[in-house]
């Protein structure tokens, strides 16, 4: 058994707007980190938005449009070690409800700290999301 992070928010936002936030490029630098293009099955690479360098990558595995997003995830404290990002978006009155499943993390004492460090970041950056995905649709507005 491996460790597991969930969560789920709920945004104001169509998933149309949610969905690009999480595959597109200039949308993803908003509020995570840069991918070289569009997220589509096959390879990725993301770049932290001020350093340029590498700072996770994998496959994507799955991109069901505004329904399903999956792929693996590496970063280098892993060591190599690969763990699964499961994003789901559900259509909700006002809005989308946003659930992130991140799985087959490093297990044990030792990496515990690792799971921790992921469990905040991903705090921090749902945080921005919340709040740049509405305001999006009101400058499109």
């Amino acid at each position: 058994m491996s460790n597991t992070i969930r969560k789920s928010i709920y945004l104001a936002a169509p998933k149309k707007r949610v969905w690009a936030f999480l595959t597109d490029p200039e949308k993803l630098s908003l509020w995570f980190h840069k991918p070289a293009a569009t997220l589509t099955p096959g390879p990725y690479e993301m770049c932290g938005t001020e350093s340029g360098k590498a700072l996770m990558w994998g496959e994507v595995l799955r991109a069901d449009p505004h329904d399903l997003l999956e792929y693996t995830f590496t970063i280098k404290p892993m060591n190599g070690a690969s763990s699964h990002v499961k994003w789901q978006l559900e259509d909700v009155p006002g809005g989308t409800r946003l659930s992130l499943e991140h799985s087959e993390l490093p297990e044990g004492e030792a990496a515990f700290g690792l799971t921790l460090a992921l469990d905040e970041g991903w705090d921090d950056h749902l945080r921005r999301m919340r709040v740049l995905a509405p305001k999006e649709d009101e400058r499109a507005a």
